[in-house]
């Protein structure tokens, strides 16, 4: 009964982080393009940062509660999750177009970075407040890469929810509001029921960050490319994962580490090594043609159906 009720509890944060993500970024945008604030610089930061906004709420909690295996697992689980997992499904529904600014500078730039992570982690055992303002320095010069690409027209801008439709402030306020308690809720609430089931299942903090904490707050991003994919608009997945994980990796791992250093422990090398591979591995199914199709995606499934295997067996 008890693993029944954690499971349920761990599902209703999970939807409250969802939803609260959701609603925060609508307000937020709205509010933004009341006082005149150009659309482009709403969706490279706002939007951008809306889908990290679960597990950045979910890795400070953690981190905050001294679950650090949970933070780096949460992080580096979603990762590998939105490459192998969520790529590899989309492109099997629809192959995906890669744009050549992806392909060329924002996939080694996910690499590069999600290196950067292992190496700060794993020389002292730590993610510091130096890491952090060293992965929010990257961040904000990776914001200045896109606004510079937006408006060179090379990049794609993001969809502003309910850009067309006017809004009353109030609204705007309460959706904000709301989704903010609603994620600080929903994380607060996962972060408990994921410790719990690792304690009643026996299983590792850094198992359930890997697995079903990751799952969960990679929600948002399944949801989104599958739809995509499904509406025939997959051309935009690539780019939305990839953009996701340096959000996850410079914005999420950057803000934990300056609220509270983060302990990196020794066991996630292998786990960062896969999201490196992972990484690459993206990149060299689309370097020739910028496209991933069903081979590449297959490939993926199966690349994430061994690890999978690896961290269970």
């Amino acid at each position: 009964m008890a693993v029944i009720i954690q499971f349920v509890l761990l599902a209703v944060g999970f939807i409250l982080l969802v939803k609260g993500a959701d609603w925060f970024v609508e307000g937020a945008s709205k509010v933004a393009e009341k006082f005149g604030i150009p659309q482009l610089v709403i969706g490279l930061t706002i939007v951008a940062m809306g889908t990290s906004l679960p597990e950045a709420a979910v890795s400070v909690s953690a981190a905050l509660k001294g679950s650090a295996e949970i933070t780096i697992g949460n992080i580096v689980g979603s990762n590998i999750m939105n490459v192998l997992l969520i790529l590899g499904l989309t492109s099997l529904i629809i192959p995906i177009a890669v744009q050549k600014s992806t392909v060329k500078y924002e996939i080694p730039y996910m690499v590069a970075i999600s290196a950067l992570l292992m190496g700060l982690g794993y020389t002292d055992q730590v993610v510091g407040r130096t890491d952090g303002l060293i992965l929010w320095a990257l961040m904000l010069c990776y914001l200045g890469y896109l606004l510079y690409m937006s408006k060179k027209g090379l990049g794609i801008e993001e969809e502003i929810p309910g850009a067309d439709k006017q809004m009353p402030m109030w609204k705007m306020l309460f959706l904000i509001l709301v989704g903010g308690v609603m994620i600080v809720a929903g994380s607060d609430v996962a972060v408990d029921a994921a410790t719990e089931l690792a304690r009643i299942f026996g299983m590792s903090e850094r198992l359930i960050g890997l697995t079903i904490v990751a799952f969960g707050t990679s929600l948002p991003e399944l949801v989104t490319s599958v739809t995509a994919a499904m509406k025939g608009k997959a051309d935009i997945a690539v780019g939305n994962i990839v953009g996701s994980n340096i959000f996850n990796i410079l914005f999420v791992v950057g803000t934990s580490a300056l609220i509270t250093p983060v302990a990196y422990a020794s066991n996630f090398f292998v786990d960062s090594i896969v999201c490196i591979a992972a990484a690459v591995l993206l990149w060299a199914l689309v370097v020739k043609r910028h496209r991933l199709g069903r081979a590449g995606g297959a490939c993926m499934l199966i690349c994430y159906g061994a690890y999978f295997v690896h961290l269970i067996g």
